[in-house]
């Protein structure tokens, strides 16, 4: 499993002379390049990867704070093996690996509750339905309370991420269709189980073709990239995170869309903190209103979670 899991984290020719800046060039069961182009050192991040650095990923990164100072992936240990946590077909198994809503009921912060029904799996693919509804169903229990007029799906794994020296590398990812259009609000993120923050959105979309990857530290101290996703709706992209321990306190974050590196964030304060895995279809709030007058549909599929064991 170790070494089909490592090289699904390549992302650049095995034919090639050279790593390019961001591509992979080392870690257990890795075949392809370990010299790094001009300019790139190859940098190890764990017994399972390593990576050419430093350069730029070609996306946007914005820091709303910029007292944070980034961190150098290390290895947090010396890991002793790899364990799939879920599994790609985990859908196809719901009741052993998720659970329906949010961890915390229904309600969110969008125009949409969510409900049992709106949850459907067929064939290895998880659909999220949200309706418009024809007369509003209250307000939201949650800040900033707003109207509801959807009525929509959410789900959450059984399985906590908690980054730390037991357990200081994951990998975390999945293929989604994802509704662009103005008024929805798709995500796959993690939010910590015991307080808020930590955050980390690996997608999310508001109103547009662009996905979202934040950091969230505390509500002003959020780091951002955005990556336009082209059809983003109708083909299935994946999306993809490496978290590893890079200090007793704080995990660096590396974002994907389909194998290709954009971005890196420094999570100061992650470290030992719990955090649940959502995947909701959530309406309006920050995606703009009015939203879909019928049906929207979000899609998964291949969700798939990984670490690296120390002890």
């Amino acid at each position: 499993m170790a070494a089909k899991t490592i090289l699904s984290l390549g992302f650049l020719s095995l034919a090639a002379a050279q790593a390019v800046v961001y591509g992979q060039c080392g870690g257990i069961g890795w075949t392809g390049p370990t010299t790094c182009a001009s300019g790139s050192s190859c940098v190890k991040s764990n017994d399972y990867y390593s990576q050419c650095l430093p350069g730029s990923g070609g996306a946007t990164t914005t820091t709303t704070k910029t007292t944070t100072k980034a961190t150098t992936t290390t290895a947090a240990a010396a890991a002793t093996g790899w364990e799939e946590v879920i599994g790609e077909g985990s859908f196809s198994s719901f009741s052993s690996f998720w659970n329906y809503l949010y961890p915390w009921g229904s309600d969110h912060n969008g125009s949409a509750r969510m409900k049992q029904d709106k949850v459907s799996v067929s064939g290895g693919v998880l659909t999220l339905k949200a309706d418009r509804l024809s007369t509003q169903d209250g307000y939201s229990t949650a800040n900033p309370k707003p109207a509801i007029w959807y009525w929509s799906g959410a789900v959450h794994a059984k399985q906590t991420v908690v980054i730390n020296d037991q357990f200081p590398n994951w990998e975390i990812r999945g293929e989604f269709k994802a509704p662009t259009a103005k008024g929805t609000w798709p995500a796959f993120w993690l939010t910590g189980t015991q307080s808020w923050p930590p955050e980390i959105d690996i997608l999310e979309f508001k109103g547009t073709t662009n996905n979202w990857f934040n950091t969230f530290r505390s509500s002003s101290d959020v780091s951002t990239t955005q990556v336009t996703v082209s059809n983003a709706a109708t083909t299935f992209h994946q999306y993809r995170i490496w978290a590893t321990k890079a200090n007793a306190n704080d995990v660096t974050v590396h974002f994907y869309v389909d194998g290709d590196w954009k971005g890196q964030h420094n999570a100061a304060g992650f470290v030992n903190k719990p955090m649940w895995i959502i995947i909701n279809l959530q309406m309006e709030g920050s995606s703009g209103s009015p939203g879909p007058s019928g049906t929207t549909t979000y899609q998964a599929q291949k969700v798939y979670v990984g670490r690296t064991r120390a002890y």
